[in-house]
């Protein structure tokens, strides 16, 4: 299922002005920089691999997302990127790229095992011998839900000028074992009602995740905890995972 967030047109546009271009992204451009082919999974608004292209990158990109919307977004920026709209079930791989990317947690919305071995082994045979998968979680230890309150509203400007408001309410007073049911609410000047978006995330340590790559055939060469490369400690917020095929 895809959040409702990314298949509306309008919330959709709002994106990009929610999560502006930060650490994360420049940590992933330099991956991008150096390889000949990259595969973006759940590329959203297709934001790094548009840039990546404006930056003169002549290789392959390969942008792939569910959601229709998303790439209405990155069609119209950047029309010379292919743009996929599906899963990593939408076709078969056969070891066409040297780099993987999965950015903006969007790991944690696979949220049963077998979404994610799925996942995980198409990856595999979509990587060149030598070519590595990156993506990041949060690391569950650092409890990041626990910010996600009402009362913490971010406020962004549409398109067309309208002030609109977002917050973030987690459901049933937090975690369900490594799942974190929450509300994403919108509400903008002038509209008849607010937008309530409701979504699931899975929060998994790092040793599950390895065991997870493992079982595909993929095994972990380098985790990081933070955008920097940092170590990856027990409260580091991030779980920043380089794989590569077994």
């Amino acid at each position: 299922m895809v959040d409702h967030v990314f298949t509306d047109l309008t919330l959709a546009s709002f994106y990009d002005h929610l999560n502006p271009w930060g650490p994360g992204d420049d940590f992933y451009l330099g991956l991008v920089r150096e390889a000949r082919s990259v595969l973006d999974i759940g590329c959203g608004t297709g934001r790094l691999l548009r840039r990546a292209r404006d930056e003169g990158h002549r290789g392959r990109l390969m942008g792939l997302d569910p959601a229709p919307a998303m790439l209405v977004q990155a069609r119209r920026a950047r029309p010379d990127v292919e743009w996929v709209l599906g899963d990593m079930r939408t076709r078969l791989w056969n070891r066409e790229f040297d780099l993987a990317v999965m950015t903006g947690h969007a790991f944690q919305e696979l949220v049963r095992d077998e979404d994610i071995r799925s996942l995980l082994r198409a990856v595999r045979a979509a990587l060149a011998d030598g070519g590595r998968f990156v993506f990041e979680t949060r690391n569950p230890a650092a409890r990041a839900w626990e910010r996600w309150v009402p009362e913490r509203v971010y406020e962004i400007t549409a398109d067309d000028g309208t002030p609109v408001r977002v917050w973030h309410e987690v459901e049933n007073d937090g975690p369900g074992g490594d799942r974190v049911r929450f509300t994403e609410t919108y509400d903008g000047d002038g509209w008849p009602a607010p937008r309530v978006c409701h979504s699931v995330l899975r929060f998994l340590d790092a040793h599950t995740l390895e065991g997870f790559l493992a079982d595909a055939g993929l095994t972990v060469v380098e985790q990081y905890g933070d955008w920097a490369r940092g170590p990856l400690t027990p409260t580091a917020p991030e779980i920043i995972t380089v794989a590569r095929r077994a």
